[in-house]
């Protein structure tokens, strides 16, 4: 059996609907318990504020989510070493090319706004000279339209 195959829990057949529910709820994180308190006060509000005193009674409702901390999990697992020093140094190098990677794109994105910054002032600046060099005596065809009277 290999050590890397993924490790399901499955709940014994003798538990009940609700130990089932609870348990699938769980799994499902925070929204899904939420979700559900709110889909029980639009069905029928007895079970909507059962599930409301049951998430509170239990905890539910104000811990922490577990998905942040496994992410932090990982991402030390990540940094410290393996004991293998093949596997680290390849780890090493592979962190270290998408480290400059990362910085070679973030100085590319850098360079494109700076470029269409430019663009977009020197069109700036174009539109302001050739304003500046239009003759001032000259009506503008908006304003030689006049109100008329009314009757």
């Amino acid at each position: 059996m290999n050590t890397a195959a993924a490790q399901t829990t499955t709940l014994p057949e003798t538990t009940g609907w609700f130990s089932r529910s609870e348990a699938w709820l769980d799994s499902k994180g925070k929204g899904a318990w939420i979700a559900a308190m709110v889909l029980g006060f639009i069905f029928f509000w007895p079970v909507g504020l059962a599930l409301l005193f049951y998430m509170i009674w239990s905890k539910r409702m104000f811990s922490k989510s577990r998905c942040g901390s496994s992410r932090r999990h990982f991402a030390y697992s990540a940094l410290k070493p393996s004991g293998n020093a093949a596997f680290d140094a390849y780890k090493e190098e592979t962190l270290r090319r998408l480290t400059d990677e990362q910085e070679n794109f973030e100085a590319f994105l850098r360079r494109l706004r700076e470029a269409k910054d430019k663009a977009e002032f020197d069109q700036f600046m174009e539109e302001r000279a050739r304003e500046a060099a239009a003759p001032r005596d000259e009506v503008s065809p908006l304003d030689q339209q006049s109100p008329r009277p009314q009757q």
